[in-house]
């Protein structure tokens, strides 16, 4: 039986998806919050080895080098590499490297610009597998992924993280870790715009929390003030952010505000998927494959756009119990996939 594990090593979290025969068995998530230390990575390969298990083949992307423990990205390549292969050993390690495909540990240097952040590549090219013309878009806990594909392939203009931003295929925003600060500078209360406090005292998860559209097990770090993640919690988080005491007002007003915040972070979004759309590439009635634990904002921007929605998980092979997860994760997801087809372990 072919096993293959696919990991994505991002600067907040660790995922990782099995695949055996083709078919995504097990998909896990787990905390690593790099900042902290590359410590981290150590600890929550082992919270993950425990729940998904080993396999002879492991298909690596990432997105962590770009965390401030390390002073370049190149260097920030090497050095989750060096620890990957460390922690895998013995098994078999390969780095995905977007357009050059698989690569092995001893070629990771010379492609480090190309591995570094290029789990949306991999995501982007598994769906062209699957649905030859779609607008792929992954929203994380913090980013945002926003892909044409056309005959069957990434037709995205940028490729590094750069040239992605100016492209609107990067967009900084998510489903849980994006700061209230860095949306509207403005905000709609008690009948006058009123501005924000410039400080990291709520997120989005704390918005979505509010209005009862947080997926589960999409806040997997602390809340910004470390208390509870509760609607009382959040509504207090919230209240903060314009100076204010959660008591002032009722729960209806502080719904009311979440709501702008929601519908602010959709209209970023919506003019990203505008820009990318005005290339003329895809048809109207090509469909939005959504993507990661903020798929369910991704469906709304479908409806809004006009364009039919489909789920990352219906695209790919899965057993039922991991489906979900298997589209949470679905760079770990794509680079297992696209190593099976490649690869026999």
């Amino acid at each position: 039986m072919q096993k293959i594990i696919g990991w994505d090593v991002g600067g907040a979290h660790l995922k990782a998806a099995r695949v055996e025969n083709g078919t995504v068995t097990k998909a896990v998530q787990i905390p690593c919050p790099l900042w902290l230390g590359l410590g981290e990575l150590d600890r929550a390969f082992t919270g993950a080895e425990a729940a998904i298990g080993r396999a002879p083949l492991n298909a690596i992307t990432m997105t962590g080098e770009l965390c401030d423990a390390f002073a370049t990205r190149e260097e920030g390549v090497l050095g989750l590499a060096a620890i990957m292969v460390r922690l895998l050993n013995p098994g078999r390690a390969l780095f995905y490297a977007g357009r050059s495909g698989f690569v092995g540990d001893r070629e990771v240097a010379d492609h480090a610009i190309e591995i570094a952040s290029a789990n949306w590549h991999a995501s982007a090219a598994l769906t062209g597998t699957r649905a030859r013309f779609a607008l792929f878009i992954d929203m994380g806990s913090t980013t945002m992924d926003i892909i044409p594909i056309a005959e069957g392939r990434p037709a995205s203009l940028g490729y590094t993280d750069a040239e992605r931003l100016a492209h609107g295929e990067l967009v900084y925003s998510g489903i849980a870790r994006s700061f209230l600060m860095a949306g509207p500078k403005l905000v709609p209360f008690a009948g006058r715009w009123t501005p924000l406090m410039n400080e990291w005292f709520a997120t989005m998860a704390d918005v979505h929390r509010i209005l009862g559209q947080l997926p589960e097990g999409a806040d997997m770090m602390d809340a910004a003030d470390g208390r509870q993640k509760t609607g009382a919690a959040s509504r207090a988080r919230l209240a903060r952010m314009i100076g204010r005491d959660s008591s002032e007002a009722d729960d209806a007003a502080w719904e009311a505000l979440a709501r702008f915040f929601a519908e602010a972070q959709l209209r970023d979004i919506m003019d990203a998927a505008a820009l990318v759309l005005s290339r003329g590439i895809l048809h109207a009635t090509a469909p939005v494959v959504g993507a990661g634990a903020g798929r369910g904002v991704i469906r709304e921007l479908a409806a809004r756009l006009g364009r039919p929605f489909i789920a990352f998980d219906d695209l790919i092979e899965a057993v039922p119990e991991a489906r979900s997860k298997a589209c949470d994760c679905a760079p770990a997801s794509a680079v297992a996939l696209l190593a099976a087809a490649q690869f026999s372990a």
